[in-house]
């Protein structure tokens, strides 16, 4: 039976409802399916043993039925009302692709070898963002496994996919996904996933999986002939919004919860990433995300595995990341991206779009010292009040990075930072991101200057799709004045430029850049003042004419004083070092990473103010002795 479960009350993980196909012992097979929409759903299996048996309607619109002599591998649609035939909206697997037959998975033949593994806490997490697709030659979850234990050497860890639910076509950035429940079959489907989750996990590597809660793809996208899932109420960028606080939104809501712990428990991922937040409208009193929370915290406390949320949101909303008793929604953190626009309008000197909004170095310092620059004042590019203050949240509840997926690939010719900027201010960049007081994220590739674009690929089998996903990127470009075409998203050509060329992290330049990457990882890791993470015991200054900012951490007797220097030419900055031996940890400038020569003395006495040469685009980190 379904369990009724009010959106008024919390949904606990007890309270689970098994959709799709679930094997069952002594080769039968149980179907269960929401279609509130259809007076009747027959299962029909597809090859030996092909059968087409009626469902029964129980309350609230589902349907089920239990089938003899099926099992692992067997394929199946559901026929709605006698006529279409279509798959099953909590397919586990599509090996055919969004149109096709829907496959029955066995999850428990899957051979887990983790049980021991209780995940890593969130303050201790290092992301790198990866696409499945395009991080290897071969494209596939397997493919990734050998170079785990580069990234873990490289102070990684967790590995955050993004998005992997069935979508059309054999290439996509994950964002068209169609079948939320399914493993894309190009990647290697749920066995291969297995298989890296589980190669992650030996290694002491967390994983994160990018998950689309706020739209489904256009193509392949069935479940609105089953049920009440899109609304017409609100509108999204992307297609039809999710209806999450309608009428029939209870079914809805348990539908994505459902799908949140299917990766969680199933799959034994480590924390979900929730995809454009701000593209989920929720009216309820008790609205979906705060639901999905308190789910997933109550599998974590139950299961003793440590399992996150963290949210991409547009709004600088403080509120997501609040726990649910201080009015939040529970959220355990969130992406800034504003620390991005910070150090890309400085280091580039782009004003277009959004960028508009940066390029001083007061916006950087308030980056760091809150997490949010827009915390309710104007913003010229919105052209209204923007964002609600952060600085009361705590360090760890913010992901922070110079470079991902959305910011490289959201320009017009998926240009890398590596191909914007010069070698040292790569460098630059590294620094402010992996010493701030918040969770960073490395976008695949950067750790060793990338060159290869990171394109918006897509392989549609509708034409006219094809033309109106053409047509919608050269608007999306209308903001920031990019002159040109854009690559075409459709052509093989596009996605295959996207692949990483991993041999050129040993060639010089891109092996010191890497072996620089290590130093700032190791130093986080091992400095007690860098590996506490807090805005409390920070102190941060600005230099706003000399494009320059200083930031002191400190815990206990460990003390860190970071200068980090954007200007492009050489100049000379009193700066507030506090009185002591400082010796130089890390120097940007320096010759074993590639640098063009420091000017700045391996130990220096201070008298609380010290005047020190900085070298255009540079970053130095001094250690005080005990």
């Amino acid at each position: 039976m379904v369990n009724n479960v009010n959106k008024t009350e919390s949904f606990s993980p007890e309270a689970r409802i098994s959709l799709g196909a679930t094997c069952l012992e002594d080769g039968r097979c149980s179907f269960r399916v929401w279609a509130p929409k259809c007076e009747r759903v027959d299962v029909r299996m597809i090859g030996p043993g092909a059968q087409r048996v009626p469902m029964r309607k129980t309350e609230r619109g589902y349907f089920e039925a239990t089938v003899e002599g099926v099992g692992a591998g067997s394929r199946y649609l559901y026929v709605l009302n006698g006529e279409n035939e279509r798959p099953d909206p909590a397919s586990r697997f599509q090996p055919e692709g969004v149109h096709k037959p829907s496959q029955a998975v066995d999850l428990r033949e899957l051979k887990w070898t983790d049980a021991d593994w209780r995940g890593i806490p969130l303050e201790e997490y290092v992301l790198c963002e990866l696409h499945a697709g395009t991080y290897t030659r071969e494209g596939t979850f397997d493919a990734i496994i050998p170079h785990l234990e580069g990234l873990k050497a490289l102070g990684v860890t967790a590995v955050e996919l993004m998005p992997i639910a069935q979508f059309p076509g054999s290439r996509n950035w994950g964002y068209d996904g169609a079948h939320p429940f399914a493993v894309e079959d190009s990647y290697g489907g749920p066995e291969g996933l297995m298989r890296l989750v589980n190669a992650c996990h030996e290694r002491g590597l967390a994983v994160t999986l990018d998950v689309v809660y706020n739209h489904l793809g256009p193509e392949g996208n069935y479940l609105g002939e089953f049920g009440y899932y899109f609304t017409d109420k609100y509108k999204t960028p992307w297609g039809q919004a999710i209806n999450f606080d309608g009428r029939h939104s209870d079914e809805v809501v348990l539908y994505f919860i459902e799908n949140a712990l299917y990766w969680i428990s199933d799959f034994h991922i480590d924390a979900l990433r929730l995809d454009a937040i701000h593209g989920i409208v929720d009216r309820s009193a008790q609205p979906f995300l705060r639901l999905l929370a308190q789910a997933v915290h109550e599998f974590a406390a139950r299961s003793g595995r440590r399992i996150y949320l963290i949210a991409e949101s547009d709004f600088n909303d403080v509120r997501y990341i609040r726990p649910c008793n201080g009015g939040g929604y529970g959220i355990d953190a969130q992406w800034s991206d504003d620390l991005h626009h910070a150090v890309h309008a400085l280091l580039t000197g782009e004003r277009n779009g959004y960028y508009q909004d940066f390029g001083k170095v007061e916006h950087l310092v308030k980056a760091l010292r809150e997490g949010f620059v827009y915390s309710g004042q104007y913003s010229a590019y919105r052209e209204q009040r923007h964002g609600n203050s952060s600085r009361e949240i705590p360090a760890r509840q913010f992901v922070v990075f110079s470079q991902n997926h959305d910011q490289t690939g959201n320009r017009m010719l998926g240009k890398r930072l590596s191909s914007l900027v010069s070698f040292e201010a790569l460098k630059l960049a590294a620094g402010v991101v992996i010493l701030s007081p918040f969770i960073p994220l490395l976008f695949m590739g950067e750790e060793y200057g990338e060159e290869a674009p990171f394109n918006y690929f897509t392989s549609h089998g509708d034409p006219d799709l094809i033309e109106a996903v053409r047509a919608g990127r050269r608007r999306d470009f209308a903001a920031f004045r990019w002159k040109g075409e854009p690559p075409d998203p459709q052509s093989e050509e596009t996605f295959l430029a996207s692949k990483l060329r991993h041999d050129l992290a040993g060639s010089r330049s891109h092996r010191d850049l890497r072996e620089f990457y290590a130093a700032l990882l190791r130093l986080r890791k091992e400095r007690r003042a860098l590996a506490h993470l807090s805005k409390e015991n920070m102190e941060v200054t600005g230099f706003e004419p000399e494009r320059a900012l200083t930031v002191r951490r400190w815990l206990d007797n460990d003390e860190v004083f970071m200068v980090f220097h954007f200007g492009k030419e050489t100049t000379r900055l009193e700066l507030p070092l506090p009185a002591g031996t400082w010796n130089k940890l890390l120097d940007s400038a320096g010759s074993e990473w590639s640098g063009k020569g420091s000017r700045i003395p391996q130990k220096v006495q201070s008298r609380r103010i010290d005047s020190l040469e900085l070298t255009p685009e540079s970053m130095v980190v001094f250690g005080r002795d005990a």
